[in-house]
């Protein structure tokens, strides 16, 4: 993304054109950099064996996923569905790591006919797979280290309040259990949640893992996760890939001749790979001015954008019809009928009914997360590669909302 001539551009691209072309509300996402952020995390950490899978929940378009297995990129899974569409982009089964939360063991066992790894987070799972299963098909575990290592508390996983992974604590327990039902653990697991802020914090946790390895001597490989930091706005705060990647790198290489061989490293970013590379254009329905506030109202709302309001995240918000001229300061707001607000008080260009907002770090958990609310449509998706738009998904209409509608005689409503 750049701002050339008074217009931003993505690859030589004008923002302004593509969601003419397109339509409004519009989801962007520029292939140049997803590929930098995947090649930039690759080269940071100097050891033979690291293995890079990315967080598909993150950002599941098919077209995505394809990006990133021509890197050479792995998958990390929390659902069935998104194996499915992991075997569908063309991923080789051993390189998608399955790690679901709360889910039955029926959907567990639906998984392994598929043949990608599993990773368990809790015991009670994991004693009936042993039961089943014991040895004919390894798994890995998921440790909770203990430790807090993010800002937000709704995207942090690693906390003793945390209902994922099974505590470190009772890794008695676990052995009991593999033991016991002779079970081929193939890895160890970790994942303190997003937003990352302080290293050292993940590098204690990574040292818990490393120790926890050392009760298991049949591992190919330590999953460390991810969580790493992205910036959101001017001089924002984010995770230094190049210091973890020389810190960690040297401790991991030297856990290996501790452990008596080589491991694969591997690690599993959504946000980091994704979430700059995003962008989300809504145009200007309405301004609106009260006793108190200027409301720029959009076609668009939490249906489409729900991270400010479920997470109070930040992104920074840019007129592309006036990238010059005079600032005002705006509340950004949606149609739907919630207090659905993007931003307070925010300073930009002067805004006026028709103009297109773009939102920047929109391509992590964003469209992921839209849905239908007020029987809305979402958004379609273009994905800029190499100089060329491409449209990647359809902008739904009324059919992709009333589909999977059964109705019922009509008659069953009567005299009530």
């Amino acid at each position: 993304m750049e701002l050339k001539r008074n217009q931003y551009m993505i690859d030589g691209i004008s923002v302004v054109s593509i969601v003419e072309k397109y339509g409004s509300p519009l989801y962007i996402y520029d292939s140049a950099k997803m590929v930098s952020q995947y090649k930039h995390m690759e080269n940071a950490f100097k050891t033979s064996r690291v293995k890079i899978n990315y967080a598909c929940k993150a950002l599941t378009n098919l077209n995505v996923l394809k990006i990133f297995k021509g890197l050479g990129a792995g998958l990390d899974a929390v659902s069935i569905q998104e194996v499915q569409l992991g075997l569908k982009a063309g991923f080789d089964p051993q390189d998608i790591i399955y790690t679901p939360n709360c889910v039955s063991i029926e959907e567990i066992e639906a998984v392994t006919k598929f043949g990608v790894k599993i990773n368990i987070d809790n015991i009670s799972i994991l004693e009936q797979f042993g039961i089943k299963y014991g040895d004919k098909i390894p798994v890995c575990i998921r440790i909770n280290p203990h430790i807090l290592a993010g800002a937000n508390h709704k995207i942090s996983t690693g906390h003793i309040d945390s209902k994922f992974g099974i505590s470190i604590y009772q890794i008695p327990h676990v052995k009991r259990v593999v033991q016991t039902n002779n079970m081929k653990i193939e890895g160890l697991h970790m994942h303190t949640g997003s937003d990352i802020l302080d290293i050292e914090v993940f590098l204690r946790g990574a040292e818990i893992i490393f120790n926890t390895a050392k009760e298991f001597p049949d591992l190919e490989y330590v999953d460390l996760g991810s969580g790493f930091k992205v910036a959101y706005k001017p001089d924002d705060i984010y995770t230094d890939i190049d210091l973890l990647g020389e810190h960690l790198s040297k401790r991991f290489n030297d856990f290996c001749k501790e452990y008596g061989r080589d491991l694969t490293l591997i690690f599993e970013p959504g946000k980091y790979l994704v979430s700059e590379a995003g962008f989300f254009v809504a145009k200007t329905n309405v301004i609106k001015q009260t006793i108190s506030t200027v409301f720029a109202g959009l076609d668009t709302g939490m249906n489409h954008f729900i991270r400010p309001m479920f997470y109070d995240a930040y992104h920074e918000i840019v007129n592309i019809s006036k990238t010059n001229g005079k600032t005002r300061i705006y509340t950004v707001v949606g149609y739907v009928c919630e207090t659905d607000t993007f931003g307070w008080n925010r300073k930009i260009t002067e805004i006026s009914e028709g103009d297109y907002l773009m939102f920047k770090n929109a391509g992590a958990y964003c469209y992921a997360m839209s849905s239908n609310y007020n029987s809305r449509y979402r958004p379609a998706e273009v994905l800029i590669h190499q100089g060329k738009d491409y449209l990647i998904r359809k902008r739904e209409d009324f059919d992709d909302i009333t589909n999977n509608i059964v109705e019922v005689p009509v008659e069953l409503g009567l005299g009530l």
